[in-house]
C-alpha cells in the first residue's frame, strides 16, 4: 500500500511538472532536411505594434535553401531582418531575396542578429500565449509552426 501511494504521488508531481514547463519546453520542426528549433516572440512592451521573432534553423541536407518569408498571425506584416554593428553603430536591415540556410549548416535568428520583424501587430503578444505561423522555403515549402511568447527580458527561450 505504501509503495502505490509513493508511486501515485510521484506520478501527480511529474504531471504538475510538466503543466509547470510546458510552454517552455523545446519543440521542433522537421520539414525535408530542414529543422526549425522551437520558434519564439520575444514579448513587446505594453501598447508596442511591433515585435521580434527568433529561431535555428538547421539545413541537414546537401544543397542550399532559402527562408522567403514567416508569417505570424495578429502581425499585419513580417520582414527578415539583420542587426550588425558598423563600426560603433548598430545597423539593421531587410535581408532581400529571403535568408539561405547553407548545406550541412545552421543559421540563428536570435537577439542582435538576424530575426524577423513583426509589424501592425493587432494585439499584444502576451508571455506564454502560443502564436501562429508559417515559414516558406524556397525549396522545402512551407510549414505550419507555432511560436511560444516569452518574456521581454529574455534573451532565449528555456530549453530542456
Amino acid at each position: 500500500m505504501k509503495i502505490t501511494h509513493q508511486l501515485a504521488l510521484a506520478c501527480a508531481l511529474s504531471v504538475a511538472a510538466l503543466c509547470v514547463t510546458g510552454p517552455s519546453i523545446a519543440h521542433e520542426i522537421k520539414l525535408g532536411n530542414l529543422v526549425i528549433h522551437h520558434p519564439w516572440i520575444k514579448q513587446p512592451p505594453g501598447g508596442a505594434e511591433v515585435a521580434s521573432a527568433y529561431t535555428t534553423i538547421d539545413n541537414n541536407g546537401k544543397e542550399d535553401d532559402t527562408l522567403l518569408s514567416i508569417a505570424v498571425d495578429g502581425a499585419s506584416m513580417t520582414m527578415i531582418h539583420e542587426m550588425k554593428m558598423e563600426g560603433d553603430v548598430m545597423k539593421m536591415h531587410e535581408v532581400q531575396g529571403g535568408l539561405t540556410i547553407p548545406a550541412g549548416k545552421t543559421v540563428e535568428l536570435q537577439p542582435k542578429s538576424y530575426h524577423v520583424m513583426l509589424m501592425g501587430l493587432k494585439a499584444p503578444f502576451m508571455e506564454g500565449e502560443e502564436v501562429k505561423g508559417s515559414f516558406t522555403f524556397a525549396k522545402a515549402g512551407k510549414v505550419d509552426v507555432d511560436f511560444e511568447v516569452v518574456a521581454a527580458s529574455a534573451n532565449a527561450p528555456m530549453k530542456h
